[in-house]
């Protein structure tokens, strides 16, 4: 197929109903909505707001990883105490390549961390000292970059903690500060080897926890799929329009947690607008009282933030990205609220 440009797509689809169509291996015309109606907040029902969405389901399981488990299988390691006394959490990481469906029929020449994008979502408590022995898979070189504090020796960058096909090497610091944060690899050209899926969170508690509340993560990603400089399909967490297809179900009453971070290449900014509703915004997560209460955050890229929120009433809830391009392109969401 001869790439289409995104920009020059979504005027010719924008009128049709914001259809998805990609240079992939093949081209997604027309247009579906979840099945049944949402409510759009107000007590109404809409199409798929338009006919926004993509035509099929993506297999999952030939992915080896579903959006909707990523969104709450939160990484504790193997975990012990050092001679200190000092929680250990121990970790396997390999890099290897993995062609992965990004829409119904959109496949990707994707760089993994354990064969998923994102990569596992890392947790420990400010405090515990994390271990993790990571491995190179793959025929180009590979790190493992974390955003927190630790040694020069464990920055993993180029000369500190970068390796060769088939090498290893392990990461050892303390998870500090508490707050939610992400990794990814920092090996040169750096947009290729963040572009191609090699990020993930990393969740640090406070030393004393916080409220019980529903958690999830979003890590939001865009994939460039003619290699062209541009993205043409965005999602939270990898698949476009995954939680438009099957809404999250979330409780009426339930305090709500998400970490939200933004490492979409190409594009220098991205948000995340709540429907119908305003969420208590902690900037990267590292303060015990929040900094804003409102319906909308912007991010650039690896900026990252935690967000509370609560519905009262049942119904169908859109969150989304507010550029209207990265929502025409897969970055789409509902909540379903029970």
């Amino acid at each position: 197929m001869r790439p289409v440009p995104r920009r020059r797509l979504l005027a010719s689809f924008g009128l049709a109903g914001g259809a998805i169509a990609l240079g992939g291996r093949r081209s997604l015309g027309a247009t579906t909505a979840p099945s049944e109606p949402p409510a759009d907040g107000h007590g109404g029902n809409h199409r798929g707001h338009g006919g926004l969405g993509t035509v099929g389901r993506v297999d999952h399981e030939r992915n080896g990883f579903d959006p909707h488990a990523i969104l709450t299988d939160f990484d504790g390691g193997s975990v012990s105490r050092d001679a200190t006394g000092r929680t250990v959490r121990e970790y396997q990481i390999v890099a290897t390549p993995r062609e992965i469906e990004v829409a119904p029929g959109v496949f990707y020449e994707a760089w993994t961390y354990n064969g998923r994008v994102p990569g596992p979502t890392i947790r420990a408590t400010q405090g515990d000292r994390v271990v993790i022995r990571f491995s190179n898979g793959s025929p180009h070189p590979h790190t493992m970059h974390f955003h927190g504090m630790h040694s020069a020796a464990m920055d993993g960058v180029p000369g500190a903690g970068e390796i060769y096909p088939g090498e290893e090497f392990t990461y050892d610091f303390l998870a500090e500060p508490f707050g939610t944060h992400l990794y990814h690899c920092h090996s040169l050209p750096l947009a290729q080897h963040i572009a191609r899926g090699l990020y993930g969170g990393f969740i640090v508690d406070p030393p004393g926890g916080r409220p019980e509340a529903n958690e999830m993560v979003f890590v939001l990603n865009g994939f460039d799929t003619n290699f062209d400089g541009e993205n043409e399909v965005y999602a939270a967490n990898t698949i476009a329009f995954a939680y438009m297809v099957d809404p999250i179900p979330i409780e009426a009453g339930q305090l709500q947690r998400a970490h939200v971070i933004n490492i979409v290449e190409f594009d220098p900014l991205n948000s995340l607008h709540l429907h119908a509703n305003f969420f208590h915004l902690y900037r990267t997560g590292t303060k015990l009282e929040p900094d804003e209460f409102t319906d909308i955050v912007s991010m650039g890229q690896a900026e990252r933030h935690m967000i509370e929120f609560t519905y009262r009433e049942r119904g169908r809830f859109m969150f989304h990205a507010h550029q209207t391009e990265l929502a025409e392109l897969g970055w789409m969401s509902f909540f379903e609220v029970r």
